[in-house]
């Protein structure tokens, strides 16, 4: 398992998610976001790009095999979500939040640590 590949492959992909986040949600708490709809859009270049790199190094790591990526992207995103929307929404952490929070970490820690 190359480790640098894969940090490298989880680093973009958590960039990739915090773009996507406020790319979509910002409209919500910042003026700028509704009044700049075209440059928003635009957000969705960088974007796309972190999360192609992030899937090629993750891919890379596990030998060809994409499913790890995908999880771990979707462990991420569930993770990255679910800060944000506590931090700058003051989304409350319900119980069916933490039940699933408890499960995105533990899709990612089967993903990371079990062969």
């Amino acid at each position: 398992m190359n480790i640098s590949k894969l940090i490298i492959g989880i680093v973009f992909g958590i960039i990739a998610q915090i773009i996507i986040f406020f790319q979509l949600q910002g409209q919500m708490k910042y003026d700028w976001f509704k009044n700049n709809y075209w440059l928003v859009v635009l957000m969705g270049i960088p974007a796309s790009m972190f999360f192609m790199y992030s899937v090629k190094n993750m891919v890379i790591t596990y030998g060809g095999q994409m499913w790890p990526s995908r999880l771990i992207g979707f462990s991420l995103g569930a993770i990255v979500f679910t800060y944000f929307s506590w931090y700058l929404f003051n989304e409350p952490m319900s119980t069916k939040t933490i039940i699933c929070l408890i499960l995105s970490f533990t899709i990612l820690v089967i993903q990371l640590f079990f062969k």
